[in-house]
């Protein structure tokens, strides 16, 4: 335990993920030193980027160059619901927090722990945490048993933070202590010197993502059906499909250069209102049905990195919002884009957040469980991004080559050898030594039978009145379902559960066994 006067550790930029220490001299460096339980409590969420709500927080210290307790990795996790299930929650979080430290090649030597929640009906904060101490005890236990121990353990609810650590009886009130005023402290100086934004809740920022639940929804869904009726048909066609996915990227170009040059708002609240109305139902639509073949989605990662960035980031969540009603497993390829482009541009939160709603829509989505394993590692995109580079440039070369036709030989020339394999955004999952961009293993074509027998079709399901094919989600055969890269013939799949198995922040529900948030 420590005392609460004394010195717990110092605080600079370079342990905020996705951020880099502030530019200028390195004996000018932005660091501050967090001395009290209030202190540590309100750099919370500069720590993690978010105000987090329903979580409980592991977040490691180290020593380095002679200094006690500087700040490492971060690991959260939702509250799990049940009683039953905090202890293998505490377990998973803390081995997940050193082994990963470990992995980067510094075991932690202690632990600050947090436990946040809001009150419900009827519960005052000094109720939560009296109803958390036993989940906090738990936490403590098992960094104990990893021979990590917990110098302070906190519980933040309603405005105010209690500690479980304090030595001392009667040193902390019994109602707690209150927060600070969101911004004032000198960390928050520090921070926001160091460019360091908090963004308020992962709530608001999953609400980004989520579908649209208002009543342009119906309108939204009738046009769904409507793409799907005139597409789908073009997409199993072998011919048609190739055409069904130049004009989808076309579309999206265009799109994008329209949001690229959009008068910019303030607010995300405006900004995404904005972008909603620049993008008419029938083009969302068209994208999000095409955007189901792996091989348009790859081709769509490509607007990564440069001016396309910001505004390819801005489609792929206007589009995740568009994907209503039953239409809900669709939305695993724009929030599978959105993720990826967000890890690119250093935004590490939004990606994970992204990518994990991405495996709610399609648990079996395996470009987004890639990407998701990659980025709560720690792993450098650039491997990625370089893929797609490769891969963009080979399209370019092959369509003015085709435009231009083959120049004139005037010597003799060997004969052409094979083409190799087009790179893709990842690799496959039963080959972890593989390259991004390798294919191996026979690809195949598999369409679902209904009942009568007919190929490509499943039976329809009524909704309100009306009636939409069901086969409007093309997929790879259920071998390679997933491979970024594929470039098998797509096909149809019985649909499996719906969004009622989602899984949202990062893991899986707050019951059964949830998935820690790594960052750092």
């Amino acid at each position: 335990m420590t005392n609460h006067s004394e010195a717990t550790g110092p605080f600079d930029s370079g342990d905020i993920p996705g951020q880099e220490p502030p530019a200028g001299p390195a004996d000018h460096a932005t660091q501050v030193t967090l001395r009290t339980p209030a202190e540590l409590a309100d750099a919370l969420p500069y720590l993690l980027g978010y105000r987090p709500e329903d979580s409980m927080v592991l977040v490691a210290l180290h020593d380095h160059a002679g200094r006690r307790g500087r700040f490492g990795g971060r690991a959260r996790l939702g509250i799990p619901a049940t009683e039953e299930d905090w202890e293998a929650a505490a377990r998973q979080l803390a081995r997940g927090l050193v082994t990963g430290s470990e992995r980067r090649g510094s075991r932690p030597e202690r632990m600050v722990a947090y436990v946040c929640q809001e009150p419900g009906p009827g519960e005052s904060g000094r109720d939560v945490k009296r109803r958390l101490q036993r989940l906090a005890h738990l936490m403590r236990t098992e960094c104990g048993n990893l021979d990590v121990p917990v110098i302070e353990a906190l519980c933040i609810s309603d405005g105010r933070f209690w500690s479980y650590c304090c030595p001392v009886e009667g040193c902390c009130p019994e109602d707690g202590s209150p927060m600070g005023l969101p911004g004032t402290s000198v960390l928050a100086a520090a921070a926001t010197y160091a460019g360091i934004q908090v963004r308020g809740t992962l709530r608001e920022l999953r609400a980004r993502l989520r579908p649209w639940e208002t009543s342009a929804a119906l309108e939204q869904e009738i046009a769904l059906d409507a793409a799907g009726m005139s597409l789908v048909p073009r997409i199993l066609d072998e011919r048609a499909r190739q055409e069904v996915a130049e004009e989808t990227l076309d579309l999206a170009e265009r799109i994008i250069r329209r949001y690229g040059t959009a008068a910019p708002v303030s607010g995300t609240h405006p900004a995404d209102a904005r972008d909603d109305n620049l993008l008419a139902d029938d083009e969302a639509a068209t994208l999000i049905l095409g955007l189901q073949d792996r091989t348009t989605r790859d081709r769509a990662a490509a607007w990564m990195e440069g001016d396309d960035a910001g505004p390819a980031l801005r489609l792929w969540r206007a589009l995740a919002r568009r994907c209503v009603g039953p239409y809900g497993e669709h939305a695993a390829a724009p929030l599978t884009l959105a993720g990826w482009v967000a890890w690119s541009m250093g935004d590490e939160l939004e990606a994970r957040e992204a990518l994990a709603m991405a495996l709610a829509a399609d648990p079996d989505y395996l470009f987004a469980r890639l990407l998701h394993q990659a980025c709560n590692e720690g792993l450098d995109p650039e491997a990625v991004r370089r893929c797609l580079r490769t891969d963009s440039a080979r399209r370019t070369t092959a369509g003015t080559t085709e435009r231009t036709g083959p120049a004139p030989q005037t010597t003799p020339t060997a004969p052409p050898q094979a083409p190799a394999p087009a790179p893709a955004a990842g690799v496959r999952a039963d080959d972890p030594s593989a390259e991004p961009g390798s294919r191996t293993g026979r690809q195949r074509r598999r369409r679902a039978r209904n009942a009568g027998g007919e190929d490509g079709r499943q039976t329809a399901r009524a909704k309100g009145g009306r009636r939409r094919p069901a086969d409007t989600r093309p997929q790879a055969p259920a071998a390679e379902s997933s491979a970024p890269g594929t470039r098998s013939p797509i096909t149809t799949r019985t649909r499996g559960a719906g969004p009622g198995a989602a899984r949202t922040g990062g893991a899986r529900p707050d019951t059964g066994r949830p998935q820690a948030e790594e960052n750092g």
